[in-house]
């Protein structure tokens, strides 16, 4: 079972987009070759690969949950390029032997990843002057503000205190820096940008984006989730009523590594 059953519809409904900024950061990457290959792994519902689909001539998408990949034929159909959509984890993708991306694209997803077994793996499947860029923002879990903290501490009530990663499941941190990660791999060549972006959100939205999560998808409450959605509700106009609505600072770092 995915963490993730379930919860594709919210996900392509109320996942915050990708910042212009990091899209023409990575197409930059790109620019000016006549063979611009994207493989986007742990795609999603194909946000990444739409934002990019006008700087690429061919895209490969892989995702290992059916309903995720479902979500992404919808949203890329119809794009002027070549799509291919893979139903797999992205630690056993495997294309033709003569296949090369130029851009390797990773977005919130890296963490559910064996990552050094990607990473060894991609060395085999890439351009020589291939950008790899892990990119990932955070969560309404992480973020620390008045009416953040008072919506994971409900989540909490009837979760437990522990972050949730699907059914049954606990959440593993990583704490090691992406940076890092990428700087003892074959892409060690590394450089860091942050996008500062300030997101304004309304009671609607939050509840379909916790829907879209491991941490707060509607299976986990059982029973309990209309009264935890009519809790959650009222603290959410609460609070957008008295702070001048529901404001979540956030940063979206691209981590880009290269070979050497």
């Amino acid at each position: 079972m995915s963490q993730f059953d379930t919860t594709a519809p919210y996900y392509a409904a109320y996942r915050p987009g990708i910042p212009k900024e990091a899209i023409e950061l990575l197409a930059q990457r790109v620019a000016g070759k006549e063979h611009r290959a994207l493989l986007d792994l742990g795609a999603g519902t194909g946000q990444v690969p739409l934002a990019l689909a006008g700087a690429m001539t061919e895209i490969d998408v892989v995702e290992q949950d059916a309903g995720m990949l479902a979500e992404a034929d919808k949203a890329l159909a119809g794009l002027p390029v070549t799509v291919r959509l893979h139903n797999a984890p992205a630690e056993a993708f495997t294309p033709l032997t003569s296949y090369r991306a130029d851009l390797v694209t990773v977005c919130r997803a890296f963490h559910w990843m064996d990552q050094d077994v990607v990473l060894s793996r991609l060395e085999d499947m890439t351009a020589p002057d291939a950008t790899v860029a892990v990119m990932g923002d955070g969560s309404l879990w992480t973020a620390r503000t008045a009416w953040t903290d008072a919506l994971r501490a409900l989540i909490q009530e009837y979760l437990g205190t522990e972050r949730r990663a699907g059914v049954g499941k606990k959440y593993a941190a990583h704490n090691r820096p992406y940076r890092e990660i990428l700087a003892e791999s074959a892409f060690g060549q590394v450089e860091e940008h942050t996008v500062a972006v300030e997101r304004e959100w309304s009671t609607e939205t939050v509840i379909g984006y916790l829907y879209s999560t491991s941490f707060a998808a509607r299976p986990l409450f059982g029973e309990r989730v209309d009264d935890f959605e009519r809790r959650a509700r009222a603290l959410l106009d609460e609070h957008a009523a008295a702070g001048g609505g529901l404001i979540e600072p956030a940063s979206f770092q691209i981590v880009l590594g290269r070979r050497g």
